[in-house]
């Protein structure tokens, strides 16, 4: 009897610390964690100041965050970082918090994270005292927060605010400089702009990664931009207007840097420059946009591009035109692509999507000669 107490009380706390959602939650998780982040501008000054800590006591003066110092930066925590071919397929990276490792990808993730945002996000658990998540809600707080951790790291706060005010003043902003002075992904420097555009700039702007289908995969807007949403106020795979910048961008020939355009919504006109890009998994688009009236502080401010929306009115660009309409509807039948996402609970576990058997048998595979 007792043997069966402790068994059902073991199993009762499996069940409890696993993180299992339903897609429904996880949306009405993230959508929770936005609207929080664009209540406070998306800066997180306790965060900032721990990276602005750590970055210089690594020994970070300007520019690009160096390998090198990330290193020193995971040494000063007691982990050493290990390049390795064969990580779990269902991770990024592994830390084994016995023998002060982090093991990382011997390359870079095309159009994603990058070996130092790797590290830094790794290291970023236990820089802000992460315990297992027992929720998918408290999941997806962590992996917010070492992202951010890793942005405010590679783009240090105190070097940033200097290099945008020096372009602010100078009409000049541009998304792409702040890329190239720190040497980070695209994406990354947009991201890491909404960090700071708000508090040190006085700049509402909005952000958006939209695929070539037209679905937004990530976004933030604090300017009054109304990015498209589900009934539960949820924007992940919405369709975005086929005239925002976001889309035109993949019609244009040359996209080796940025395009402008103006678009004027039912919200107001808003000024954007997008960048695009490709990964295994197809093209995306990368967009930054203000109100027209904090354009001026923006190179690409003098483009003739202008595009009119009207959505979510459904004439704007959904609905076919009467002729199309006419000849086609009720003699077309397409096959859908089906996302298995639509249909399937989260993975279960500690830490979703991770097989635990998986990642055990890999520590076991690099663990020191003397615990094996």
């Amino acid at each position: 009897m007792l043997e069966n107490l402790v068994g059902l009380h073991r199993e009762l706390t499996r069940r409890a610390t696993e993180a299992i959602a339903t897609p429904e939650e996880a949306r009405r998780a993230n959508t929770e964690l936005r609207l929080e982040r664009q209540r406070r501008d998306n800066h997180m000054p306790e965060i900032e100041a721990l990276a602005e800590k750590m970055t210089r006591a690594a020994g970070y003066t300007v520019g690009a965050l160096t390998h090198r110092t990330v290193a020193r930066m995971a040494e000063q925590l007691g982990f050493t970082i290990w390049h390795v071919d064969d990580l779990p397929h269902s991770t990024r990276t592994v830390t084994d918090l016995n023998h002060g490792r982090i093991y990382l990808p011997p390359a870079s993730i095309p159009g994603g994270h990058g070996l130092r945002s790797l590290a830094l996000q790794a290291l970023a658990h236990r820089v802000l005292g992460h315990e297992r998540p027992t929720s998918y809600a408290q999941f997806l707080r962590q992996r917010v927060e070492i992202t951010y951790f890793s942005a405010a790291c590679l783009i240090p706060e105190s070097a940033a605010v200097e290099f945008l005010e020096t372009r602010k003043r100078a009409r000049d902003l541009a998304v792409e400089d702040l890329r190239d002075a720190f040497g980070v992904t695209h994406e990354a420097a947009a991201q890491r702009f909404t960090n700071l555009a708000t508090v040190h700039l006085g700049i509402p702007l909005h952000f958006m990664r939209v695929g070539d289908d037209g679905a937004l995969f990530r976004g933030y807007a604090n300017d009054g931009l109304p990015l498209p949403a589900d009934v539960t106020g949820a924007i992940e795979g919405q369709l975005v207007c086929r005239r925002w910048a976001a889309r035109e961008a993949f019609a244009h020939r040359d996209r080796a840097t940025e395009s402008y355009q103006y678009t004027d919504t039912p919200a107001g006109t808003f000024w954007c420059s997008t960048q695009t890009g490709a990964t295994a998994a197809g093209e995306f688009s990368i967009t930054v946009g203000v109100p027209f009236g904090s354009a001026r502080w923006f190179r690409g401010r003098d483009t003739t591009a202008r595009k009119v929306s009207t959505c979510p009115d459904e004439s704007c660009c959904r609905r076919p035109d009467a002729e199309a309409d006419g000849r086609w509807n009720g003699a077309a039948w397409p096959s859908a692509r089906m996302h298995q996402q639509v249909l399937a609970a989260l993975p279960r576990g500690a830490f979703p999507g991770v097989d635990d058997a998986e990642v055990y048998r890999f520590l076991d595979r690099h663990a020191p000669s003397s615990d094996t």
